[in-house]
């Protein structure tokens, strides 16, 4: 399993919008892609610094099935254009973990 990491920040001003933009229309168009492989996304934020930080964690089977998400060049951020408009600033590049283990509370 494969989690691919990735940070974006905007103005508190757009940070609503923002995640309105990814729950409404990216998250949606990701999961409507149907890839191969693709397990869940989450989201998350927090203000720090005069600035909202998104945070997304996308799980995957495998490297091929990030490769299916984000081409060749797995580790470049993929934003959409809509996204660009409202960030300050992102990662130009995705971090990718091996899970090694999970685990559950009631297990």
């Amino acid at each position: 399993m494969i989690s691919r990491i990735w940070h974006g920040w905007t103005t508190p001003q757009n940070a609503d919008r923002y995640e309105k933009l990814l729950k409404e229309e990216i998250f949606a168009g990701i999961q409507n892609r149907h890839i191969c492989g693709f397990k869940d996304i989450q989201l998350l934020r927090r203000e720090i610094n005069g600035e909202v930080e998104f945070i997304t964690i996308m799980r995957f089977d495998s490297l091929d099935s990030v490769l299916e998400f984000a081409g060749q060049d797995y580790e470049r951020a993929v934003v959409p254009e809509k996204a660009r408009a409202i960030l300050s600033h992102f990662d130009e590049r995705s971090q990718h973990y091996e899970i090694r283990t999970e685990m559950n509370r009631y297990e």
